[in-house]
């Protein structure tokens, strides 16, 4: 392998169209590497860093390449620059020596130079000299140095000193040096006689300034041949660099070292074999692991896959163009996960990766990590399933359910009898209970459900439960201590297919509630000590969830305990109303709703209906309380708005004592609705603390809803007043009292509700029970999450016959005719019998509210089926009290005859004044009772310690 990584780089380079270094950049970008960059599209510094300080080889070999040619253009300028100037200097030389030399020697000079004035007649000969050897000037001078020649007129004449030594002597020479005409190129030649001897000196100057002008007029030539040059080279170093940069995929030399390292490193380290294989068939490469897995020979690369003596079906895949995921392959004795994907959408040469991973060690942990998979998924739908409900036998059911069959076939629970009711588990001398089996036919050979069985059963351990601890039978054939415990039963159970047991106990908070049996049969394994691990994690949480629910159950147990304790367990006898009723509890605990019936005097009754925010023991205790609260209040016959402001005030005393401590929940929110009804007018009056209004169903069929004034739940009323609202009733209507779990639940909304409520009461007139029945049925089908209380009376009416009332002076005298009038009313009604009573409970009312009430008095007299009503009204608001009178007192037993007399007196306050009232049992067709003398009454009262 060591000569084969620059052919992988190339295969893998062409098949994937971009670095196959993790991190470089995609192929013909010629960013470099991606670590250094920024995201696409950055044009953040780091980004702008990145572009300016990575460079790929294609990059740097044009970046060379531009800057060899750009230093071969330069050298070349420079070089011809540097040429042209000295051959210009050269050629100013020449020029300047033989214009000199020519001057010298020019016929007719040593004639001028003898005459009387030779700067006349060399003047003009050197200007024509000079412009036609195209030198600055032709200078001629004599020996003592005097110019007699010159470009500029105004220096002949004068004196000039130079470097004309080496010409004097009869050498001609050329110097640069500076002159009358700056710095210039002189050429100085000697003028001979005849005899050879120098007469006089010729100088022939070209200035330095003219010859550079002359190699500027070069450059513009040198340098547009530079550009051209230049351009030339660039484009063929471009061409190039992008013919690398395709090659190269963009890459710096850093990464493509790094790449073949790497790619080196990796076809010998990696514990997964890969495969090249061209679209030809033939094997292009492989690494180290793959010829080891497919045990392929030295000389494998370039020959066909199906001449590599492998595996029939590995072959055809790897000569195919299919692709493949973990398909398992067989070379030798390895099971082999064969991958395989076609290069074709990622380059331009069209072949195959193959991977190949040995499976074969990874089988058996896969299979146990599968095991362990599927225990973990048992456990979390166990976590859901089981204790969905506050249901013991449920709970019990669901965790025999979860685990069939997904860990046992046959799964059984048994449960103490005392954690059934809810109570706290005694396992001593108790029994189990089979309380739930999962996975059997109605045929199977254990105990069936509810049937009490010993403490221990079919296990070979302790004599009692709490003695047991979770153990395993793998072979309950083999186990003669589990099958002596019942042969007959144990025999039919191997018959069932049924070989090995795991016993767990149901423990929670250290305390045994049951156990549970895992049963498998069939070709089901054994159960080994894994299992029972498992198994006992099982339990513990199935356990937790049945001791939740057996607390449950014994809370509300205790709270349906309470609450029936303090609901109405009959409807009293009264003769105003026709009364049914119904209580649905809560399916989520004992609520606190809650109705009541309360006979009042004077042929009146009390409806009452109140609902307790919350459920539980809380709910039901304040319950009971706001129950016996208005019957107190309810005994002092009041008003109902007094009477709800009564209660409101009690609610809030209460919350402020309470609300220190932790007893629960305060009582403020209850809501509570009274309403009286009068048998005499027909009249109801309601009034309300935040509940729902009554509904009201006349005769007719029609209904309406009774809306007394709006006010807040008890506790929050601040001390307001409550209000009332009145309707008067013909016989036969019906007065519905409801609590809101009637009409209000999640479905729909209150007003919904009503409506509801209003269709299910209209229609033709029923009973009582029929209209609860009615009503139950059409609004609540399916049953209510919160409790129902629902009240149903009819409303019946006084005869008018049974009514007799008198108009009474304030005059003493007034009370003998009075009672008179009253004696033969009750002699018309049949109660000639208790007429002397009567008699006597009339003087005495009549008597106390002539002495000491006011006017208007009144007296009426009530007739009902069981009950004789005497009241006197005035309109004063004085209350009448029994007192224990002194010896010497003649006033203050009046009273007392008549408690003595009536079986109940009371007083009733109204707007006008009070009402005194005494009632009198009726008993039918009863024999006249002996008069007893007031004497005895009165000697009765004192032998009872009343004076």
């Amino acid at each position: 392998m060591s000569g084969n990584p620059g052919r992988l780089w190339r295969w893998l380079s062409r098949a994937s169209g971009r670095s196959a270094v993790p991190g470089a950049a995609p192929a013909g970008d010629g960013t470099g590497e991606a670590g250094d960059e920024g995201p696409a599209g950055d044009g953040g510094p780091q980004g702008i860093r990145s572009s300016l300080t990575t460079r790929s080889v294609a990059q740097e070999v044009f970046l060379l390449q531009l800057v060899v040619v750009v230093l071969l253009v330069a050298a070349a300028v420079v070089a011809l620059v540097v040429q042209a100037r000295r051959d210009t200097m050269t050629d100013a030389r020449h020029r300047t020596l033989a214009a000199a030399e020519s001057f010298a020697h020019a016929w007719g000079l040593q004639q001028a130079l003898n005459s009387g004035n030779p700067s006349a007649k060399l003047q003009p000969l050197a200007e024509a000299a000079r412009k036609a050897s195209g030198v600055d000037a032709l200078i001629v001078y004599n020996l003592d140095g005097i110019t007699l020649t010159h470009s500029d007129p105004r220096q002949i004449g004068k004196h000039v000193i130079g470097p004309y030594a080496e010409a004097a002597r009869g050498k001609p020479f050329t110097r640069t040096f500076q002159g009358a005409l700056g710095l210039s190129v002189v050429s100085v030649a000697p003028v001979k006689d005849a005899s050879g001897r120098v007469v006089a000196l010729v100088a022939a100057p070209v200035t330095v300034e003219k010859v550079q002008k002359s190699v500027n007029q070069q450059l513009p030539m040198f340098l547009g041949t530079a550009v051209v040059a230049l351009a030339l080279a660039g484009g063929g170093a471009g061409l190039v660099s992008r013919r690398l940069r395709r090659q190269t995929h963009g890459l710096g030399p850093a990464e493509m070292t790094r790449m073949y390292e790497h790619h080196d490193a990796v076809l010998h380290a990696v514990r997964e074999g890969v495969l090249i294989v061209g679209r030809d068939g033939r094997l292009l490469l492989a690494n180290d692991e793959a010829r080891r897995l497919l045990d392929l020979p030295p000389d494998a690369e370039g020959r066909r896959v199906g001449d590599l003596a492998l595996n029939h079906r590995t072959a055809e895949l790897l000569a195919s163009d299919r692709s493949a995921t973990d398909e398992v392959h067989l070379a030798q004795d390895r099971l082999l996960a064969v991958n395989k994907r076609s290069t074709s959408p990622y380059g331009s040469h069209q072949g195959s990766v193959v991977t190949l991973r040995d499976t074969t060690e990874l089988r058996w942990l896969a299979g146990r990590a599968e095991v362990a998979r599927e225990r973990l998924r048992l456990l979390y739908d166990a976590g859901l399933r089981i204790g969905s409900t506050l249901n013991v036998v449920r709970t019990a059911e669901e965790l025999s359910q979860v685990a069939v069959p997904r860990f046992a076939d046959i799964v059984t629970v048994e449960l103490l009898d005392p954690v059934l009711r809810g109570e706290e588990p005694a396992v001593a001398g108790g029994g189990l209970r089979r309380t739930a089996i999962a996975g059997l036919a109605p045929d199977h050979p254990l105990h069936p459900v509810g049937e009490l069985i010993r403490a221990v059963p079919d296990t070979a351990g302790a004599a009692e439960v709490d003695q047991v601890r979770a153990m395993v039978v793998p072979d309950l054939a083999g186990s003669s201590a589990w099958r002596s415990r019942d042969p007959e039963r144990t025999r039919r159970i191997l018959e069932h297919g049924v070989h090995s047991l795991a016993v767990v106990p149901l423990r929670a908070r250290g305390v045994v509630l049951g156990l549970v049996d895992f049963w498998r049969s069939g070709d089901s394994p054994p159960f080994d000590d894994e299992d029972l691990s498992f198994a006992e994690e099982l339990a513990g949480r199935a356990a937790v969830g049945i001791d939740n629910a057996r607390r449950f159950t014994r809370e509300r147990t205790m709270a349906m305990t309470l609450q029936r304790s303090l609901m109405p367990r009959g409807l009293p006898d009264q003769d105003a109303l026709e009364v049914a009723h119904r209580y649905l509890p809560a399916k989520a605990g004992v609520g606190g709703d809650w109705f009541d019936v309360i006979p009042l005097p004077g042929a009146r009754v009390a409806l009452v209906v109140g609902d307790v925010v919350g459920h539980g023991l809380h709910a039901a205790a304040t319950m009971g309380r706001l129950r016996i609260a208005v019957h107190n209040f309810s005994a002092l016959d009041l008003s109902p708005d007094e009477l709800l402001g009564h209660l409101d005030e009690l609610v809030a005393r209460l919350d402020i004592q309470d609300e220190d401590t932790d007893e629960g929940p305060a009582i403020t929110g209850a809501t509570c609705l009274y309403v009286i009804y009068d048998a005499v007018s027909g009249q109801v009056t309601a009034a309300t603390a935040g509940h729902v209004p009554p509904a009201v169903a006349h005769p007719d069929g029609t209904v309406e809803f009774l809306h007394p004034p709006v006010s807040p739940p008890l506790g929050l009323g601040a001390g307001l007043p409550f209000e009332t609202a009145a309707l008067s009733l013909p016989e036969g209507s019906r007065l519905v009292l409801y609590t809101d779990g009637l009409v209000e639940n999640r479905g729909h909304d209150l007003d919904a509700g009503l409506e509801a409520l209003r269709a299910a009461l209209a229609g033709a007139d029923r009973a009582p029970e029929d209209t609860c029945a009615a009503v139950l049925h059409a609004l609540l089908p399916g049953g209510s999450t919160d409790d129902v209380a629902l009240l149903v009376a009819r409303t019946r009416r006084l005869d008018p016959s049974d009514v007799a009332e008198w108009d009474v002076s304030r005059d003493p005298a007034a009370v003998g005719p009075v009672r008179n009038d009253c004696a033969r009313q009750l002699a018309d009604w049949g109660l000639a019998h208790i007429s002397y009573g009567t008699e006597l409970i009339l003087s005495e009312l009549i008597t106390n509210a002539i002495r000491y009430g006011a006017e208007p008095i009144h007296v009426r007299l009530l007739h009902t089926r069981t009950t004789l009503i005497c009241e006197v009204s005035d309109g004063s608001s004085t209350s009448p009290h029994i007192r224990q009178a002194k010896t010497t007192d003649e006033e203050g037993r009046g009273l007392f005859l008549v408690a003595q007399f009536a079986e109940q007196w009371g007083t009733r306050y109204s707007p006008r004044g009070k009402t005194i009232w005494a009632a009198q049992a009726i008993v039918p067709d009863a024999p006249p009772a002996e008069e007893e003398p007031s004497e005895h009454l009165l000697r009765h009262w004192e032998q009872e310690g009343g004076w």
